[in-house]
């Protein structure tokens, strides 16, 4: 057994020195988020199909920018999020103010003001619904006008919303960009959805659900090894773990989570009990960290795409 060994820190180090630290510190999650870099930099060398899994809340953070980064870098090639994530991102874009707030904040005097909390982030209401709506309705009007009798796939739709965002922190503008499809299952569930919605009850606008999974199973199919970087739960995580076990599994999987596994959801379920249902491979590299991704995805992040 390699014994821990005691760290200082040194008034000029880098993060770099920094993440070698917490190797040597091992104890308690110092070592999960250690190894974790790890894992992601070695699937990045060897995995031809690499998925980025998350959640809408953190594209509410200033941690959006850094999720963009690691997909205009290559770290990673497919994206599986929530419809609060394209939400977020295209009102963020189109001059939706996110402003510091805190969680103890007044929500009925919010609510007067006309401000949604987030967490400790306040977002005005005319920043958020109807600014995403009015974006997304104008893409749609236009795509019609373009294209008409056309068939849509969900990720053609998001794919064309990223084309036309200048934002250098956009993730849309990132994966447009790079060609890196963005699936969202769960799409109707937001603004976005409903702006989808109430186009298609006044126009010629036809949608194939399906076609994002007929292209989502080629990808899987079609992939010789797979990993993923999965942070949070809920529908990102369950989709991109459903997908991967048509392929026996995920080769290379890190889970960063706050939710525990004691109440049976998937959203704190561990990588091993995923080796039950084929979602991971038996042999895979896996780990989760429990942290709050705004602290340790920077961490992260930093060290797989520049270590």
């Amino acid at each position: 057994m390699e014994r821990i060994r005691d760290v200082r820190l040194a008034r000029d180090m880098g993060i770099a020195d920094l993440i070698k630290l917490y190797g040597e510190i091992h104890g308690f999650m110092a070592g999960h988020l250690y190894k974790a870099i790890e894992i992601l930099r070695e699937m990045k060398n060897t995995c031809d199909v690499r998925f980025l899994s998350f959640t809408g809340n953190l594209v509410a953070t200033g941690v959006r920018g850094i999720i963009a980064q690691l997909i205009e870098s290559g770290v990673f090639n497919a994206v599986v999020t929530t419809c609060g994530a394209l939400d977020h991102d295209i009102a963020r874009s189109f001059g939706g103010v996110y402003s510091k707030g805190f969680f103890d904040a007044d929500d009925i005097e919010l609510r007067r003001l006309g401000i949604h909390r987030l967490g400790n982030v306040f977002i005005p209401v005319d920043g958020y619904g109807p600014l995403v709506e009015r974006i997304v309705r104008s893409v749609l009007s236009e795509l019609s006008s373009n294209n008409p009798g056309k068939v849509w796939s969900v990720r053609e739709i998001i794919h064309e919303i990223g084309k036309r965002i200048s934002d250098e922190h956009s993730i849309l503008r990132a994966a447009y960009r790079t060609g890196t499809p963005v699936f969202v299952p769960g799409f109707l569930d937001g603004a976005f959805g409903t702006a989808l919605f109430m186009f298609k009850q006044f126009n010629r606008f036809d949608i194939d659900v399906f076609a994002d999974e007929k292209e989502l199973a080629d990808i899987v199919f079609g992939s010789k090894r797979m990993g993923a970087l999965i942070i949070g739960g809920g529908i990102s995580k369950h989709h991109t773990l459903w997908w991967a076990q048509f392929k026996e599994g995920l080769e290379y999987v890190v889970y960063v989570t706050t939710a525990t596994e004691w109440d049976g959801s998937l959203s704190g379920a561990r990588p091993r009990e995923a080796i039950s249902w084929g979602k991971v491979k038996e042999g895979s590299k896996r780990v989760v960290v429990y942290a709050d991704a705004s602290l340790v995805l920077p961490i992260i992040a930093y060290g797989v795409m520049y270590m």
